[in-house]
């Protein structure tokens, strides 16, 4: 089954000056992907359920030789310690956390997604959380993964996710008194206007339309 998805990057109004406010693109619906998984996915999902967390992955998505284990909250710290200290696993790193913003999935608007990698045994895989925008909290796994320390800290700036049990979740990107997280998709586009060699250029959502 197929849904469609229209615009991107937010851009609904006449200050869309790029085109995409008309793009219309086909898009799955939620679902797990059939087993077998094909690769070593198969091998990962399997050892995660030995662990006991079968229960902790809503669903699981290979795609375009990429496996991504969507994880439920709760669930995630417990889940990421098993992903690297399972000698069957041994996913020593975590590049960061990226968010993403999707307004229009009711109660999953917000995501977490994380990549990690396994040294040992050359394998990378990606676990996405999921938290609503009335309810913007995912557990922090800063004491699973240190490094992901400042990358929490960017999510939390740009999309406004809540990283419970952060260190110190303060903004990395932007001034302290900035007011909202720039990079979800309800922001306004362009935002501020921008001063180049003496002119002042409106932000984008105030310039001219083009259609």
């Amino acid at each position: 089954m197929m849904s469609e998805r229209h615009g991107m990057f937010g851009a609904n109004t006449t200050g869309d000056t790029s085109g995409y406010g008309r793009l219309v693109v086909a898009a799955p619906k939620k679902a797990s992907s059939p087993r077998p998984y094909g690769d070593y996915f198969d091998e990962v999902a399997d050892e995660l359920e030995r662990s006991g967390l079968g229960d902790a992955i809503e669903r699981t998505v290979v795609h375009r030789g990429e496996i991504t284990f969507h994880v439920k909250r709760e669930r995630v710290v417990e889940v990421m310690r098993t992903l690297r200290d399972e000698p069957a696993l041994r996913f020593e790193l975590c590049t960061g956390v990226s968010g993403v913003h999707y307004p229009q999935e009711t109660g999953e608007e917000l995501r977490a997604v994380y990549h990690l990698l396994s040294m040992t045994h050359n394998r990378r895989v990606r676990v996405e959380v999921s938290a609503p925008d009335a309810d913007p909290h995912i557990p922090s796994v800063v004491s699973v993964y240190p490094t992901n320390d400042w990358h929490e800290r960017e999510t939390w700036d740009f999309f406004g996710i809540v990283f419970d049990g952060h260190p110190s979740l303060t903004r990395i990107e932007m001034p302290d008194d900035w007011v909202g997280h720039p990079q979800r998709k309800d922001y306004p586009l362009g935002g501020i206007p921008v001063e180049y060699r003496g002119a002042e250029i409106p932000p984008p959502d105030q310039r001219r339309s083009y259609s």
